[in-house]
């Protein structure tokens, strides 16, 4: 960011006043843990402290933050072998590929474990 002083001075201004309010307390006060009521000294406030806000490193570390929130959605290494599943066999006019046990569910007799099949195990 290029600042001319001749041009902007209503800008470095406000850069003034930003940084003269952000050292408006540079002194800060301790209490007593027992009874907060009670001020038991002043301490000098951190100059890191002091410094203005800069918008760009708070939407930095908001967003970097943010993702500590994150569910995983990538394809697992034990996807596809969560059932109990058996070929039929042959005989009855399909692939002998194992099939999902159970009925009454759409999932029932639907090919597993294979490449080829839908929710099947990759390689």
């Amino acid at each position: 960011l290029k600042i001319d002083p001749a041009r902007d001075k209503q800008y470095l201004g406000r850069c003034i006043v930003l940084a003269i309010m952000a050292t408006a307390r540079p002194v800060v006060s301790i209490y007593n843990c027992e009874n907060p009521a009670e001020k038991t000294g002043t301490a000098v406030m951190p100059h890191v402290l002091c410094a203005p806000l800069r918008p760009d490193l708070v939407r930095e570390v908001h967003m970097n933050v943010s993702k500590n929130a994150r569910q995983a959605y990538a394809v697992g290494a034990k996807v596809g072998y969560d059932t109990a599943a058996e070929s039929w066999g042959t005989g009855r006019a399909v692939a002998r590929i194992p099939r999902a046990p159970g009925g009454g569910t759409h999932r029932a007799g639907q090919a597993t474990f294979g490449n080829q099949a839908r929710g099947g195990g990759m390689f």
